[in-house]
């Protein structure tokens, strides 16, 4: 093979060398990242440490609880909004915030404000109580997303213990006992409706611990009366301004859908559970003559409707309840009412949906119960014959 000619050398080697200039004189520009590994926005510099206080750094807080996480509370929790609070520091444990201690109670939410204001502190707001809750992985609970009624001894009345003993109560920025024992203020009100007078706190406990023990768990509290279980614990730091504002929306607990949506019935149809296929049979057989919006606490709305197939033959029936989200239902609840065209009424408690079916036997009722963002659905209670008078549907008694 002959040498390449001595032109087309100089040539290459003179555009190698133009590129190669270019790209020196081309600026050098490294990405700024937080210790998160977000390009976004450098966190705080972390300021010197407070003793008994932990640092709850700048970040994200996925405010309440998310529409598709469960369980939830619609009319009290933020539906997982994501605000940036500024960094602030928090007490490692209730006031007197003292490991072995028993936390301070009966107190107002004042006296609490005023107590730790004689430390150089502050009462802390319910949104920063919240992400020193969640940590910087914004969990369900403390110490992860599922909830074990060991790790703070949730699950029960508060009752006062000394501080320190469940090690494994602890958030993700060193925050502990914040469930299982008191209540504690904070210095938001109830930013919830048109519930005026009332201050929100937090933590606490209850024998439904799965619930209370959330970190998005709030409740209401009369500023001005103090309480054997509820407490404080203090923050440090710029106040966080942003607070909880919910607007909740109420309406009939029960009402007839005039015109049901066919799009939505549709996506409905092909969520139908494995048993409710099986009792209705094929879906071209399937007959939607009755819808419901079920309305069991404020901010929730659900659809209840009623299907059958085999009509003038030997119907079989039942209600199906979904909710919507994101504008696709999610299915909740089936229940078969069996031959008879099922009827619904709410009771007392517009959580209580009762449907009415029946077969050859007679008539029976079942409730379908609403609690904390799912349905439930009880067995069959068969109802007494004619000429007797009708069960309590709570007591089961005549």
């Amino acid at each position: 093979m002959s040498a390449p000619p001595r032109a087309a050398v100089w040539l290459c080697l003179a555009l190698c060398w133009s590129c190669r200039t270019r790209r020196q004189d081309l600026p050098q520009i490294a990405p700024s990242k937080s210790a998160s590994g977000s390009p976004i926005v450098p966190p705080d510099a972390r300021p010197e440490p407070r003793q008994g206080m932990v640092w709850v750094a700048r970040g994200p807080l996925v405010a309440g609880t998310p529409e598709s996480s469960l369980p939830r509370i619609a009319d009290q929790e933020m539906p997982g909004e994501q605000v940036i609070l500024k960094g602030f520091y928090i007490d490692v444990f209730p006031f007197p915030n003292e490991e072995g201690a028993i936390p301070l109670t009966n107190v107002s939410q004042a006296a609490a404000s005023t107590a730790c204001s004689e430390r150089g502190k502050r009462l802390c707001s319910e949104l920063e109580w919240e992400r020193a809750c969640k940590g910087p992985d914004n969990l369900r609970y403390e110490y992860g997303d599922t909830y074990r009624a060991e790790r703070c001894g949730t699950g029960s009345l508060p009752a006062m213990r000394p501080t320190g003993i469940r090690v494994a109560c602890r958030s993700g920025f060193g925050a502990r006992d914040m469930h299982g024992g008191a209540w504690e203020w904070t210095s938001s009100g109830w930013g919830r409706g048109s519930i005026p007078g009332f201050a929100s706190a937090r933590g606490g406990n209850s024998p439904e611990g799965e619930i209370v023990g959330r970190c998005a768990n709030a409740r209401p509290q009369k500023p001005e009366l103090g309480s054997v279980t509820v407490g404080f614990r203090c923050c440090a730091g710029e106040t966080n301004a942003v607070e909880v504002v919910l607007d909740v929306k109420r309406g009939p607990a029960l009402r007839a859908i005039d015109r049901i949506d066919k799009q939505l019935l549709t996506r409905i149809l092909d969520a139908l559970p494995t048993d409710a296929t099986i009792t209705l049979g094929p879906r071209l057989g399937i007959d939607v003559d009755h819808q419901w919006l079920w309305r069991p606490i404020g901010n929730e709305e659900l659809y209840a409707t009623r299907l059958c197939s085999g009509l003038g033959q030997r119907p079989a029936c039942g209600v199906v309840v979904n909710r919507l989200l994101f504008g696709r239902p999610t299915l909740l609840a089936w229940a078969a009412s069996r031959h008879w065209l099922p009827s619904v009424e709410v009771d007392r408690d517009a959580r209580d949906l009762w449907m009415i079916g029946g077969d050859q036997a007679g008539t029976f009722q079942r409730l379908i119960q609403y609690r904390f963002g799912t349905v439930s659905v009880s067995v069959e209670e068969r109802r007494l014959r004619e000429n007797h008078p009708p069960r309590d549907k709570k007591s089961g008694k005549g």
